[in-house]
């Protein structure tokens, strides 16, 4: 115990020489070099930083032929959009010099008006020329000038919109997000059509440059949310950025917790859903899931298509998968600790047909369901892997073929075959795919205590875990809200599913940023049918 005092005392003790390097580190970079008015400087540059690509691209264009005011217009091939190209070369081709010199704005401002397509920025350093270049713009550099035009016409081949892989539904909308970011801004924003839908856009990534974009609605999510949100996605500092894991892994509370404190998806619906509710969504550039924060425990066990049905259906989905949810992470290790060291528990009849079942078996149970579920983790992983049209075939008849020679060859029992196999299909019932995984990583280790402590060695996991459970946060909310510490009034949304007209609150987790979300007085129909005279004559 001193011993750990002392290192903990040590190690907060301020170290100058390991602080400088950090405080370097932060310091601002500078803006950059300013373009320069000779266009032959800013081609040079160009050519020097890009040119070994062969598919950059550099139209040479006159405004005069007779005089030196030049115009090039710069893009790589296969990031720009044909059609919309064409017609920017058209309008530049249509621009006169007169027009240009004599033009009451500024000549900036008004070649900006004049070229009269695209999302157009103006730009005044040489890092952010190349940065346009490669983020997919064409951009426009005139003589004489010190800025830049960059011209969003970004196109080339893309996926289309299609129903989420991930994620389906039976009733509900079947488009899904892509990897284009702003596909998936404009697939939101259809759902929101609100000005309060606020988007941030950061660029993270030194290599990559990949757009981050944050998404709340102005006047529901927390502030506070959202600067920390901001705050975590700006320290970050790598140098590539691929996928939307990267920024969760990075950004995300409880790194060491077996459990998921950030929701991801596919599905614009649920992203739409979820900053009604007062979430801050993270778009990455080049993926199609979307990240949510924060959540709590009891979102992993919703579907978006519990809204889309009748409340008391939806209610008892979502107690089938509670019960699936304890039975993918329990009966293993149940089976196991019942059938090693708790036989007294078994009715008489179960414990007999388990006895001549293992009459003929060598290994012990733990050894044996060890065994089905690493044979099952391959055959799922080999399914995934496979090519789609053989993949499915090959999962099933290999967990049907193996299991019963296992069974047959006396390897295994039927009982573990049964658990096993049940176990596996739990599993599949939960909706959030990262929250079942880690209840796959927790059955192997309850699977193991088990075989060696009996239940006590259950309790001995369960406990240390629901302690875990209470004291991990999503960025500032507990993850078992409302459940710990308990409040009344989200308990609507929770085990069960009331009816929308029930629902008047939005969930409390941060503050209580605008509440309401329906009328206070609203009834249902049937309540006000109840409420209305009857006419006699009717």
């Amino acid at each position: 115990m001193f011993i750990r005092r002392l290192k903990k005392f040590l190690y907060s003790y301020p170290n100058p020489e390991l602080e400088q390097p950090q405080q370097a580190r932060q310091a601002p970079s500078p803006e950059g070099k300013p373009l320069s008015e000779d266009l032959s400087d800013s081609l040079e540059l160009l050519q020097k930083s890009m040119g070994k690509n062969t598919d950059f691209v550099i139209h040479y264009l006159a405004f005069d032929e007779e005089s030196d005011y030049k115009v090039i217009l710069c893009y790589i091939d296969g990031l720009v959009d044909q059609l919309l190209l064409s017609k920017l070369l058209e309008n530049l081709n249509r621009l006169k010099l007169d027009n240009l010199l004599r033009a009451d704005k500024a000549p900036a401002d008004w070649l900006k008006n004049q070229l009269a397509i695209g999302n157009i920025r103006t730009i005044y350093t040489e890092e952010d020329l190349e940065h346009a270049i490669l983020d997919g713009r064409a951009v426009v550099l005139v003589q004489g000038m010190r800025e830049a035009f960059a011209v969003y016409i970004a196109g080339g081949s893309r996926r289309a919109v299609e129903e989420p892989s991930s994620q389906t539904v039976i009733r509900g909308p079947k488009e899904g997000f892509t990897e284009e970011i702003t596909v998936n801004i404009a697939l939101l924003r259809r759902k929101v059509k609100s000005p309060q839908l606020t988007i941030e856009t950061h660029v993270i990534g030194t290599y990559t440059r990949t757009n981050v974009s944050i998404a709340y609605i102005e006047g529901i999510a927390s502030p506070e949310v959202v600067k920390e949100m901001t705050t975590r996605i700006q320290s970050i500092e790598i140098d590539g950025i691929l996928e939307s894991g990267y920024i969760e892994e990075l950004i995300q509370d409880g790194v060491m917790s077996p459990f998921p404190t950030m929701y991801n998806t596919e599905r614009p619906d649920t992203v739409a859903g979820g900053l009604l509710e007062g979430l801050v969504a993270v778009f990455v550039d080049g993926t199609p899931f979307v990240l949510m924060a924060p959540v709590t425990f009891f979102r992993f066990l919703t579907s978006s298509e519990d809204y889309y049905q009748r409340f008391d259906i939806s209610s008892f989905l979502r107690f089938v998968r509670i019960i699936s949810f304890f039975v993918a992470l329990l009966l293993p290790s149940i089976f196991i600790s019942l059938t090693t060291f708790h036989q007294e528990l078994l009715p008489m009849p179960l414990l007999i047909s388990l006895a001549a079942q293992r009459e003929i078996t060598p290994l012990p149970t733990l050894v044996e369901a060890l065994l089905m579920e690493l044979t099952f983790e391959v055959i799922r992983e080999a399914g995934v892997r496979m090519p789609r049209a053989i993949g499915p075939a090959i999962s099933i008849v290999g967990a049907l073929v193996l299991g019963q020679a296992a069974v047959q060859a006396g390897l295994v029992s039927a009982a573990v075959v049964i658990v096993v196999s049940f176990t596996a299909i739990s599993n599949f019932a939960l909706p959030a795919i990262n929250f079942s995984s880690s209840i796959r990583l927790l059955r192997f280790a309850l699977m193991v205590f088990s075989g060696s402590f009996g239940l006590v060695g259950v309790l001995g996991v369960l406990i240390p875990l629901m302690a875990h459970l209470v004291s991990l946060e999503s960025f500032g909310v507990p993850y078992l809200i409302p459940m710990s510490p308990f409040n009344k009034t989200n308990q609507k949304d929770v085990l069960i599913r009331a009816p929308w007209w029930k629902m008047r609150t939005r969930p409390i987790m941060i503050g209580d940023q605008n509440q309401m979300r329906q009328t206070k007085d609203k009834k249902s129909y049937a309540e006000l049918e109840a409420g209305r005279p009857r006419d006699p004559l009717a």
